[in-house]
């Protein structure tokens, strides 16, 4: 089992502590047979820097997290059975980000003999995904350079020389404009057409590597990426936010600003002000806008993942309270475990 770490693509890493933190604790009982392997790979704008510049460079990769992911997965093929493991039974699994590696290696470029068969996202994280000379990536790209003082002919060789603290600076800075107004994290993968191909939505079962999916996501969990405006009385943030249908309508144009307004409007017949799912009621903005959230980047890459399973695949909700983003981790993490168990 090769578990990729979530983390909204911007941060997380591989711990080295044993076993690692957070991570589930099978591996170290006597009653199973798995393995777990917990590679690194790089994030934000380390991992998935954007733009036109990037492609056009020869020692430069779009999607570079998850070409390390690939090559990860690609040294398990070679040396698992080293470990006791076998290279025709690997999994791959994650949570939030994790999930939306897993998503991303199960659409990305064919791989022969595959790396893997078995699927597995919880949460799976796939927002907006862009081609990476998109007006959307672009501006990313632009915005690290400006914030940098990289503007000029040679930006790219200046973002590679610039001081490490000086691209963090710039990172944080645009990580930060976007997760309290229109529910950005700003770093993802892009469509580069050569790992990326098309969109999720677009890609046929025969296109796509393993046999079998499995994917779940949790009733509330569209709340963790809301901004907390959207459930307040008196306006906070900015742009402004409050509990009003303005503001969600603010907070939606944000979120879709390439959707036209009959777009708009047809958002907000399914999700309309008063509303209700297979496990909750509403009838305010801030779950108005979280189950928009909830659907588009978490729940349907879960369907999406399991319709595309060439030899089956299983969806699931996680709705025991409070159902928000990673609470149904605690099930698999160390702490939990063990209190479980004395229980």
């Amino acid at each position: 089992m090769v578990n990729f770490y979530g983390g909204g693509f911007v941060y997380g890493s591989a711990s080295v502590n044993m076993p690692p933190a957070n991570y589930p604790v099978l591996n170290v009982s006597e009653s199973t047979e798995i393995l777990f392997v917990y590679p690194n790979y790089r994030v934000n704008v380390f991992g998935l820097l954007p733009g036109k510049e990037v492609a056009e460079d020869p020692e430069s990769d779009l999607n570079a997290g998850l070409l390390d992911q690939e090559a990860a997965l690609k040294w398990v093929r070679k040396h698992i059975a080293s470990f006791g493991g076998d290279p025709e039974a690997v999994s791959i699994w994650g949570q939030s980000a994790g999930a939306g590696s897993v998503v991303a290696q199960v659409i990305g470029r064919r791989q022969d003999p595959p790396l893997f068969k078995r699927a597995l996202a919880s949460s799976p994280y796939w927002p907006k995904t862009y081609r990476y000379d998109s007006a959307e990536a672009q501006t990313l790209y632009d915005r690290m350079v400006n914030l940098t003082g990289c503007t000029g002919p040679n930006s790219l060789q200046c973002l590679k020389s610039v001081d490490l603290s000086a691209i963090q600076d710039a990172n944080t800075i645009v990580v930060g404009s976007h997760l309290y107004t229109t529910s950005q994290y700003t770093w993802a993968p892009v469509i580069d057409g050569i790992f990326l191909s098309r969109p999720l939505s677009a890609v046929m079962s025969a296109d796509v590597n393993g046999e079998v999916a499995w994917g779940m996501y949790n009733t509330r969990e569209g709340d963790y990426f809301m901004p907390s405006g959207l459930k307040e009385l008196e306006t906070t943030g900015s742009p402004s936010l409050n509990h009003s249908a303005a503001s969600f309508d603010t907070w939606l144009r944000g979120y879709l600003p390439t959707f036209s307004d009959d777009d708009i409007r047809a958002v907000k017949r399914i999700y309309p002000a008063s509303g209700a799912t297979e496990s909750l009621k509403y009838d305010d903005a801030f779950t108005r806008a979280g189950l928009i959230y909830r659907d588009s980047v978490l729940a349907c890459p879960a369907f999406w993942l399991a319709g595309l399973a060439p030899k089956g695949g299983w969806v699931g909700e996680y709705s025991i309270p409070p159902a928000n983003h990673a609470t149904d981790t605690e099930w698999v993490s160390p702490p939990s475990c063990i209190w479980r168990l004395k229980r």
